[in-house]
């Protein structure tokens, strides 16, 4: 089974800019040892089951509050596939496919 996750997940009551806590939380998503791929406007993660990816959703979420962040604003969009893995870079070879190279 495949679990793509796309996250965006940031304080709302920290001021202006949110780099600072979004570092925390993809700081925590690098060290899960999940395959990932940052964006410009959220992050998606690739597990094996849903539960992971529910799990880390929680700890990236325990991490901002943890450091004082007591209003998170948080996007959450799910790809589940059974029978897929390694969708997270197939996807896009498969567009790839029929356009050539894409800006990764």
């Amino acid at each position: 089974m495949s679990v793509l996750l796309e996250l965006a997940m940031f304080p709302t009551d920290q001021g202006e800019s949110k780099s600072e806590y979004v570092a925390q939380v993809i700081n925590l998503i690098k060290q899960s040892g999940y395959t990932y791929q940052l964006t410009s406007m959220g992050t998606i993660i690739e597990t094996d089951k849903i539960g992971q990816a529910l799990k880390l959703v929680e700890e990236c979420y325990n991490i901002l509050e943890s450091n004082g962040c007591n209003r998170v604003y948080s996007t959450l969009t799910f790809d589940i596939r059974k029978g897929h893995n390694n969708r997270l870079k197939s996807k896009i070879e498969s567009i790839e496919k029929h356009i050539g190279e894409v800006s990764k």
